[in-house]
């Protein structure tokens, strides 16, 4: 369904390989470690400090909630290599306990958060950051390309761009808040009329969501206007053939629009076709 990317890094000394998402939503690296006896870690790598000739433990704890599971754990420093970048004295979660089945059945062990600082819990450096703090890299930023292919083909790189993954010039949109990659959509539109956002919004660029989320009033307009229907799971479901005659789902942002054709909102299961988004939960 390519609702998840990840790759592998390692940590330690030897280095101790874990399959990881790369995520733009949140700041912390975190891994399963030999401490946790939850389901989850059973069925996962697990970080071993004591195979690590280069960790340094610490007293601090950590705990980070998702929007769909959750961790607990304690910090310490490693080595950390994420692609030909070494990343020394780097700080990151092992985790203790990872409750909920979310975690059990996924097919990645940890999660390297690429948001700001501003919002990791215990004030732990992301990744980036100390890769830039240490002049790892030669540009204060990192790009990142998903494919749709299933296997192979998506990217990110810590320190540049790669002008082969596009055509045309990038456009560059200001980030309206420091925490999230935060930034101000100008409208949300199909066939020109306006279905969400009509005064503009705020909105995240979230590569460790799966889906489109947003407000259950600007979600059930969309659904509405492409003709989805809920079926006996709760699920919101369009009838195969109506796929390639739904309008794009035009995102402006920053003046610029960006069309997303059906293909990509849409996701194909089991022989039906499934809306691919979600009601954000009210706060």
């Amino acid at each position: 369904l390519q609702t998840e990317y990840f790759g592998t890094i390692s940590i330690g000394t030897p280095p101790q390989d874990f399959t990881v998402i790369f995520d733009t939503g949140s700041s912390n690296l975190w891994v399963p470690s030999t401490y946790c006896s939850s389901a989850a870690c059973t069925v996962h790598n697990r970080f071993n400090p004591d195979d690590s000739s280069t960790f340094q433990a610490t007293s601090e704890t950590l705990s980070i909630t998702y929007g769909t599971g959750s961790m607990t754990g304690i910090l310490g420093y490693d080595t950390v290599n994420v692609g030909s970048i070494e990343d020394t004295n780097q700080i990151f979660g092992l985790s203790e306990t990872e409750p909920g089945s979310f975690l059990y059945y996924a097919p990645f062990d940890g999660i390297l958060g690429l948001a700001y600082p501003s919002i990791s819990a215990s004030d732990a450096t992301p990744v980036f950051d100390n890769m830039w703090n240490e002049g790892l890299v030669s540009q204060d930023l990192f790009s990142v390309y998903l494919s749709s292919d299933d296997e192979s083909g998506s990217l990110v790189m810590f320190g540049g761009i790669d002008s082969s993954y596009y055509t045309g010039s990038l456009n560059w949109v200001p980030v309206s808040y420091e925490g999230y990659w935060q930034i101000t959509l100008d409208s949300i539109t199909m066939d020109g009329e306006t279905i969400a956002c009509a005064d503009g919004c705020q909105a995240i660029v979230d590569t460790g969501t799966s889906l489109l989320a947003g407000p259950t009033s600007a979600i059930s307009n969309i659904q509405s206007y492409i003709g989805a229907s809920e079926n006996y799971e709760g699920e919101m479901i369009v009838s195969c053939s109506s796929m390639y005659s739904l309008p794009n789902i035009v995102f402006t942002i920053n003046g610029v629009q960006y069309p997303v054709p059906a293909s990509a909102y849409i996701l194909e299961e089991k022989r039906s076709y499934h809306q691919g988004m979600k009601h954000l939960p009210r706060t």
